[in-house]
């Protein structure tokens, strides 16, 4: 029997009060939900890959290949949502900032500056790609979206709602345009913001970044054996460093100036140095005596002054460190978009204005470093001008890593196919006096097969899916293609193969062919089949390491549930 619901006996006037003390205690991010075209398509049709094969970019044996998809990112997101579930490590955007300057679009059309739905229109247009993001994420996983004042109000509202406020790992503020916008009526805006989310925060890891070379000098300018290093008094001050508060690190210290040599223990000519300030305040070490004694003899240094209160003062070295911590604002040159965007983009192209407001590349770079290591996936599916995945082949090329990247955009004005094609292309291929830098990329666009209502329409979609199954196993180079092209086919990478049947009357062929090739890897098999099983008994006789997995249903399936997912 279905529940009662606890409102079907209440009179209407106990019902108006209820909704008017709903509306008055509300407290959240509410707005109107617009439909969308690119979402209310999905219902109608179901979004694929089709590989561009003049378009591929080959120059490194072995390196894995990058990804550009050219279409809506909508569709582009529902399409990895296949593929690459749980796969990413780093999300890193920079959304349409909305404001009414033809920045974003929406069902087509520009959201103007007057629109009363402005606001719900930017919202349901995140709203909907970030719900799809989310779940693109590892458990590791982050994410991190550039804004300005327009929109971070309701963005960060939006973001507390999708990812969890507990997983706000920080608000960055960004200056890239020192002497303001001159647009501005009253404060000229010199910033913007980039919002750091973890998928889940007890397990993400912010990096730090390096110092400069001035910074460096600066903070470190002593030199043993060991590394540079700088001077800290080991007695603790502020909060919590009276003797009272803590007593266990309270304790004397015993050094003789001749000798140099220092003990916890009393010995001839030593002489006791204590925690106590020059207004006569107990205090306490920063160091317990285990840890003092750890590192005596090559991490203190006693040094003298008449001034205080023993003669002496216990000092504990703080070591030169590859990076520091990530503070919440980056205020330097590097950071103008003019200079290192718009400027950089025309040298690459050598054209101007290619691209309106391309990020400078020095604040992608300095994202990326703080969020990645040197094997993460990183999605851009605002890709733009290109200006994350050439951070990426960047930063690589700095410190050896084989982080790949996976950019979406459309291709409005072109855009995909002028700007951010040829930029990773001439990245790759080096380009001015800039030397190449090795890596592969696939170019994929989105294109469309009809809604599942007949098994002839499981076939097209089945007929239809190599790239995704290719993209989602990561496996790339064609081994083996049955004389029919609708029978099968096997793909493989350094560590699998890949086998995709889209006849079930050809399995005993395929299988022929799996064997003859006696992989060491293991071996997935995607089976056409017209319902979500497939016949185990077919597979028995295989002497591989495999799996088997029934196609449309294993995409359709996500396909669903990112159906429901939009209509939440």
């Amino acid at each position: 029997m279905a529940k009662k619901n606890k409102y079907a006996d209440w009179a209407k006037e106990d019902l108006i009060k209820r909704i008017a003390a709903l509306e008055k205690h509300r407290y959240g991010l509410v707005w109107e939900d617009k439909q969308e075209d690119v979402a209310e398509q999905c219902e109608r049709e179901l979004p694929v890959l089709h590989e561009d094969i003049s378009r591929e970019i080959k120059s490194g044996d072995g390196l894995p290949y990058n990804i550009l998809i050219e279409g809506d990112n909508y569709h582009s997101l529902y399409t990895l949502s296949f593929t690459h579930k749980r796969k990413i490590d780093v999300i890193y955007i920079d959304p349409p900032y909305n404001t009414g300057n033809k920045s974003c679009r929406y069902n087509n059309n520009y959201i103007e500056k007057e629109d009363p739905f402005r606001h719900s229109k930017w919202l349901s247009f995140m709203n909907k790609r970030l719900q799809l993001a989310k779940y693109l994420l590892r458990d590791t996983g982050i994410i991190l979206v550039t804004i300005d004042d327009y929109e971070i109000s309701p963005l960060t509202m939006l973001m507390n709602k999708i990812f969890g406020e507990q997983n706000h790992l920080g608000t960055i503020i960004i200056v890239n345009k020192a002497e303001g916008r001159t647009d501005d009526e009253f404060i000229a805006t010199s910033h913007e913001y980039m919002l750091v989310y973890g998928k889940n925060s007890s397990r993400a890891v912010i990096n730090g970044l390096a110092f400069t070379d001035e910074e460096f000098y600066d903070k470190f300018p002593l030199k043993d054996k060991i590394s540079s290093y700088r001077l800290k008094p080991l007695r603790r001050g502020g909060t919590n460093s009276r003797r009272v508060d803590r007593p266990n690190l309270f304790y004397p210290i015993y050094y003789d100036p001749k000798t140099k040599k220092i003990s916890l223990e009393k010995f001839q000519f030593s002489k006791e140095i204590l925690p106590i300030d020059q207004k006569n305040v107990e205090r306490v070490w920063q160091w317990g005596k285990q840890t003092f004694l750890e590192g005596m003899n090559t991490e203190i240094v006693i040094v003298e002054n008449l001034n205080s209160r023993f003669g002496f003062e216990v000092h504990r070295k703080v070591r030169e460190r590859d990076t520091k911590k990530v503070t919440s604002v980056w205020n330097s040159p590097k950071y103008n978009a003019a200079a290192h965007g718009t400027k950089l983009l025309e040298k690459i192209l050598n054209k101007n204005r290619t691209f309106e407001y391309p990020k400078s590349i020095y604040s992608t770079l300095d994202a990326l470093k703080i969020s990645t290591d040197k094997n993460s996936l990183i999605l851009d599916f605002f890709a733009g001008s290109g200006t994350t995945g050439h951070a990426v082949l960047e930063l690589n090329k700095q410190d050896g890593g084989k982080r790949q990247f996976i950019l979406c955009t459309n291709n409005e004005n072109n855009i995909c196919e002028e700007v951010t094609y040829p930029r990773i292309k001439k990245v790759i291929k080096g380009y001015n006096c800039n030397k190449p830098i090795p890596a592969n990329l696939k170019y994929f666009k989105t294109e469309f097969v009809p809604q599942i209502i007949t098994d002839n329409d499981k076939r097209v979609l089945v007929s239809r899916s190599t790239e995704l199954l290719c993209l989602a196993e990561n496996t790339f180079e064609l081994v083996k293609q049955s004389k029919r092209k609708v029978e099968f086919a096997i793909y493989r990478n350094q560590k699998q193969l890949t086998a995709i049947i889209y006849d079930e009357d050809a399995i005993e062929k395929c299988k022929e062919e799996l064997e003859a090739l006696k992989p060491e890897e293991k071996t997935v098999i995607y089976v056409f089949s017209y319902d979500h099983e497939y016949n185990v008994e077919d597979f028995d006789d295989l002497t591989i390491r495999f799996d088997v997995k029934p196609i449309p249903e294993a995409i359709l399936n996500v396909y669903r549930k990112n159906s429901k997912l939009r209509r939440k």
